[in-house]
């Protein structure tokens, strides 16, 4: 077996690039995701080891005194991040001529050609859902005989091996709890919307629903939700709690988690055994007898894919979802008291000045406990990146998603809308949500009745403040 590390690079100062996090950025509020992604195959390869290198400020010195008595580094990356990791690349090379890297992501898995193109030091990718894919290549069998692989021989020519097939039977999978355990400090993970310290793993993959902005379903996991058991669930939680008595709150990152109701309640029955908070994404549609199931064993807060309050914007992204639809279920939520976060993307095809305000109107009557803003990121792989080159809203040689401090920016404009409108609309967003009345007087409601959470909002507060500075200062 070869001596494998899995890495993802430092970058930016807190730049979340993990593989669980779905745009690759600043945040508005300091926060790092579990890179999930990475874990899993690590937790079936003997011996290896994972660094995650943003949350836990780790520079390159450690890093390559790690790298020269490795024989194969497999790292995370991403559009966004991709220039620099191969910077990092170089110097593992440097280091250790020997080693074998690959790169594995949504965006080696689209474009593996152009990626390999770009530098030598990349020896392979791994395309799709690349788990059993490295555990071959750390077993040394030779890459011609990897199925999921394009790879560079020593002759220096390009060839794509044959697709692997996706995992159907997902209670394969090793336990990512046991990587957590053995090479990540889970204090280092922050969410603003969740209990800290919080643990954060997939049930499933793959998600039903075809929104054309969306990364991982279009890329990597694809739109059939293929799911563990809930046995399956339940043993890693009950391991989780053995291994991590501080966690206060358990996330389950599956695309779309209540893709499948009936599922769902069974794993709420048998969390609701074990009497952990826990909490995961959703589709503003789940009828109001399974979200009574499910806050009744134990669900906090559901983070909800809101994306636009106008119809037609909906239609535009293959949503599936009607507005009213998802004024009731976000009203039964309010009553039944579960937690919503937000998340809403400006900037998306059929986007106006009007359908922007129409959306902030939207999210202040529905009033999420918290929202985020984000702007409309055309992925190379998604159906919004070929239909923004196809129609000119994208200018492919200047299709930047971040900044050079690592900030999100507006690739996006239209003929009646501009990259800059855009932009300064997340901003009016923020304000015109977070400074009323009501929502100001929740807020200070909640710290009064618990320092702790008075702590973190105004910490909440310096970071998000900070935030609108610098990304003011940098677009300008």
């Amino acid at each position: 077996m070869m001596k494998t590390l899995f890495l993802q690079p430092p970058s930016f100062e807190g730049f979340d690039g993990g593989a669980g996090s779905r745009y690759q950025a600043k945040r508005e509020i300091k926060s790092f995701w579990y890179p999930t992604w990475l874990a899993q195959p690590a937790a079936l390869i003997p011996g290896s080891r994972l660094i995650d290198a943003p949350p836990q400020r780790i520079t390159m010195e450690p890093i390559l005194a790690d790298v020269k008595n490795r024989d194969l580094v497999i790292m995370h990356t991403s559009t966004p991040s991709f220039p620099s990791d191969i910077e990092v690349a170089k110097m593992l090379k440097s280091t250790n001529p020997n080693i074998k890297i690959g790169m594995v992501g949504a965006k080696v898995a689209v474009q593996p050609q152009e990626s390999l193109e770009k530098s030598d030091v990349i020896d392979f990718v791994a395309r799709n859902e690349f788990d059993f894919t490295l555990k071959e290549v750390a077993e040394g069998k030779d890459f011609k005989d990897i199925d999921g692989i394009s790879w560079r021989d020593l002759n220096g020519k390009i060839t794509h091996n044959k697709d692997r097939a996706i995992i159907e039977n997902m209670d394969t999978l090793s336990f990512v709890t046991e990587v957590y355990k053995r090479d990540l400090r889970i204090e280092d993970y922050f969410i603003g919307y969740l209990k800290h310290p919080y643990l954060s793993l997939y049930t499933g993959r793959g998600c039903k629903s075809h929104c054309t902005f969306c990364l991982w379903p279009q890329t990597v996991g694809g739109h059939r939700y293929r799911t563990r058991s809930p046995e399956h669930v339940a043993a890693e939680i009950r391991l989780a709690m053995q291994y991590f008595p501080q966690v206060k709150e358990y996330f389950f990152d599956d695309d779309t988690f209540t893709d499948d109701l009936p599922r769902a309640e069974a794993i709420a029955k048998e969390l609701g055994k074990l009497g952990v908070t826990w909490s995961c994404n959703a589709k503003a549609n789940v009828p109001r007898n399974t979200l009574k199931v499910l806050k009744d064993n134990g669900l906090r807060l559901l983070l909800v894919g809101y994306e636009s309050g106008n119809q037609q914007i909906l239609h535009n992204i293959k949503k599936g979802m009607r507005i009213e639809v998802a004024r009731e279920f976000t009203k039964n939520c309010h009553e039944l008291g579960i937690k919503i976060h937000g998340t809403f993307i400006l900037g998306l095809p059929g986007e106006t000045k009007e359908t922007i305000q129409e959306t902030i109107k939207f999210a202040t009557e529905i009033n999420p406990h918290t929202l985020q803003v984000s702007l409309a990121a055309p992925y190379p792989g998604t159906f919004l990146y070929k239909q923004a080159l196809d129609n000119g809203w994208l200018d492919k040689n200047n299709a930047e998603l971040i900044d050079e401090h690592g900030v999100q920016i507006a690739p996006l404009h239209y003929p009646h809308l501009s990259h800059t409108e855009i932009f300064d609309s997340v901003e009016t967003f923020y304000k015109k949500f977070y400074f009323r009345a009501p929502k100001i007087a929740s807020i200070v409601g909640e710290m009064i009745t618990s320092p702790q959470m008075m702590k973190r909002r105004l910490r909440e507060g310096v970071e998000f403040f900070q935030f609108l500075r610098d990304r003011h200062i940098t677009q300008k």
